[in-house]
């Protein structure tokens, strides 16, 4: 197996900042050996060689690593390329928006703000690239979504469902992801804006007027729908940072 030329660990750095270079190290031989998720690294003492490193930072780096999914470990068979998933990102910016109400508000207006414009930009493609099958699914969703709201149910899943199948004729792995990852933190960090009933129904219509424009394979239309459709939550943090 190839290696990467790495000089030794220079003595007088201190532990944290020896970790962080032990942890690009292994990055940098992930990828100088253009490995895939799911690829083996090599043993532990192959390792140390390639990047120049003791055993003990090694071990450090590859936890590290693998809290991020860049790694993984499968214990009795070693230790692989991990699936490279966005965890890290949801649990961070998670974290950081329960630590406070003044920063889970910040927080949440920018995951909306990020979410529509990935959604209102990536307008075009969708409408062309989405089958009958998926826009059927999509109708199929905003009406179970409907129909929850109206007996007062949160309907959080589907409304999950339905985004993810908004991308995903688009075959791209990393927005699929994304759209993934700013919901589950916007689903987490939601509920302290303690949402009325009402705003279930609404967003529930709004979910159908993406459909109707998809339908209508109307962009602008559709561009307005999004927009729209972000307009309850984004209303739910102005009246909790007006009060």
């Amino acid at each position: 197996m190839a290696t990467i030329d790495a000089g030794p660990l220079q003595g007088s750095e201190r532990p944290a900042d020896r970790r962080q270079t032990v942890v690009a190290g292994i990055k940098d031989y992930i990828l100088r050996n253009r490995l895939r998720p799911g690829d083996p690294l090599p043993t532990e003492a192959e390792l140390c060689s390639a990047i120049g490193a003791s055993r003990s930072s090694v071990r450090e780096a590859v936890k590290t690593l693998s809290t991020l999914d860049i790694v993984e470990v499968r214990h009795g068979h070693g230790t692989y390329v991990g699936g490279l998933s966005l965890t890290a990102l949801v649990e961070s910016l998670t974290f950081r928006g329960l630590l406070s109400t003044d920063e889970d508000r910040l927080v949440l207006g920018q995951v909306v703000d990020v979410r529509q414009t990935l959604e209102q930009g990536l307008a075009g493609d969708i409408i062309s690239t989405l089958d009958e099958d998926h826009r059927a699914a999509l109708a199929e969703l905003a009406q179970e979504m409907h129909d929850r709201a109206e007996q007062g149910e949160d309907f959080l899943e589907t409304d999950r469902a339905f985004h993810l199948k908004l991308m995903e004729p688009l075959g791209n792995d990393l927005i699929l992801q994304l759209t993934g990852a700013f919901w589950e933190v916007q689903a987490i960090v939601a509920p302290t804006l303690q949402a009325d009933a009402q705003d279930l129904i609404i967003t529930a219509q709004r979910h159908q007027a993406i459909v109707d424009a998809i339908a209508a394979e109307d962009v602008a239309a559709l561009r307005t729908a999004i927009a729209e459709h972000y307009a309850p939550v984004r209303a739910a943090i102005a009246r909790v940072q007006a009060s």
